[in-house]
């Protein structure tokens, strides 16, 4: 059967369609628990960032460890100052994951999301944007701190 032809509902619905949803939010806090006992502050206690050590340039995630482990400290403004894409990242991504959760509780079949082209290329845009901006001396309030 193909993709276009299926039913849009599952026969596996309610809390046994929760297993992937489930398995993700666990991975999720493992790594969220990890982070926040490991302080990634102290520098190279999760290794080097392969583009800055090669190039000198921050990359779009250079300081996403240290902002996800200032939020679990509650620290919303060291986060953004570590990395000021994180925060509405990690906000997208939960709203994602609960929308996800509910498709399957439902046994909705359909996509939760749908990417477009022009979306796609309108967030490389911003992240190639980003990434200049922030290694230039007038965005370098944007470097991770």
């Amino acid at each position: 059967m193909d993709i276009e032809n299926r039913p849009e509902t599952s026969p596996v619905a309610g809390p046994r369609a929760l297993g992937a949803p489930a398995a993700v939010a666990a991975g999720v806090a493992a790594a969220v628990a990890v982070l926040h006992f490991r302080d990634p502050h102290q520098s190279g206690s999760y290794g080097f960032c392969p583009v800055y050590a090669s190039t000198g340039w921050w990359c779009p995630a250079c300081g996403g460890l240290r902002a996800v482990h200032d939020l679990t400290n509650l620290d919303i403004s060291a986060a953004l100052s570590s990395n000021v894409l994180i925060v509405p990242l990690i906000a997208v991504s939960a709203y994602l994951w609960v929308r996800w959760a509910q498709r399957r509780w439902a046994g909705t079949r359909r996509r939760a999301i749908v990417i477009r082209p022009y979306l796609m290329v309108g967030v490389l845009i911003a992240l190639a944007a980003f990434t200049v901006t922030r290694n230039t001396s007038w965005g370098s309030w944007l470097a991770p701190a």
